[in-house]
């Protein structure tokens, strides 16, 4: 079991993605049904990482439009 703050670090270290936050995790935890099981343990929430690399090396990322960088996005055809 790997706080979010490890596995976010592991992650990116076994080059699973190129870059994380704990932060991060947090929401795709709270918003994805299919992310592993969370425990809390003291303060910290922990997650078994035997689960959350296959996870994470399977998901499909969705990035959003960059609105700070590129402007408002072009309009629908």
């Amino acid at each position: 079991m790997v706080s979010f703050r490890e596995l976010a670090r592991r992650l990116v270290a076994d080059g699973v993605v190129e870059t994380m936050s704990h932060q991060r995790l947090s929401k795709i935890a709270r918003e994805d049904p299919s992310f592993p099981p969370v425990m809390a343990v003291g303060g910290a929430r922990v997650v078994d990482y035997r689960l959350a690399r296959p996870y994470f090396a399977g998901r499909k990322t969705r990035p959003g439009w960059r609105t700070d960088l590129k402007g408002k996005p072009p309009a629908a055809e």
